[in-house]
């Protein structure tokens, strides 16, 4: 049987839908409705249904939503309960930061290590994540079989890593280099962040507000 199609606009709404509840939970709400799910989350309560609908019915009329079962839906389809494990191919400063700021282990993601090829940074640690020489990742990659790298090298160096890592049989690529990586026929899946979007969004409001004001 063919699965439904569902858009990217309601996937990327899912770990937003994920975070508030997460928030909810710790104030301790155990049932929220469609409309006060909608005021936490600036989406309209239609939205919502539609979007919780794509996947199957989560909640009951006249009850809402229950927080912490939602909270599981989600999580389950998002992946989080699959235990997927990581590494961190190029350790400078957005590695650092990501390492540094990001908790994975709370979104259900193992870091098993980081990544480079200067060596003025192999053998150091970025919090308890251990610098390695890069050119043992693909090794690693197999006698782990770790499912996702962070690709954060310089670059002109991207595309040369995201090769490396593929070669080496990963899964994905989370991609935050700027650059845009090619997986060829491999099947891997690459999700590029590129920063600069968001402050180009930010300015289009900006725009679009001083015109209706």
């Amino acid at each position: 049987m063919k699965k439904p199609y569902i858009s990217n606009n309601v996937i990327r709404r899912l770990p937003r839908y994920l975070r508030k509840l997460d928030e909810l939970s710790a104030e301790g709400v155990e049932r929220i409705s469609s409309g006060e799910l909608g005021q936490r989350t600036g989406l309209t309560p239609s939205q919502i249904r539609q979007d919780f609908s794509c996947f199957g019915a989560f909640g009951q009329q006249g009850y809402g939503y229950n927080v912490d079962s939602l909270r599981g839906e989600i999580a389950g389809i998002l992946g989080v309960d699959r235990g997927y494990t990581l590494i961190l191919m190029g350790a400078g400063r957005i590695g650092h930061t990501l390492i540094e700021n990001l908790n994975f282990s709370r979104l259900g993601f193992r870091l098993l290590g980081a990544f480079d090829v200067r060596p003025e940074l192999i053998g150091s640690s970025i919090g308890e994540v251990s610098v390695q020489d890069a050119g043992g990742a693909g090794d690693f990659i197999r006698e782990n079989r770790v499912d996702i790298a962070i690709l954060s090298t310089d670059r002109a160096h991207a595309q040369t890593a995201a090769d490396w890592l593929i070669a080496g049989g990963i899964r994905a690529i989370w991609n935050f280099t700027e650059q845009e990586i090619d997986p060829g026929d491999s099947g891997v899946l690459v999700e590029s962040i590129h920063f600069s979007d968001s402050l180009l969004t930010l300015s289009y409001h900006l725009v679009k507000g001083e015109e209706e004001s």
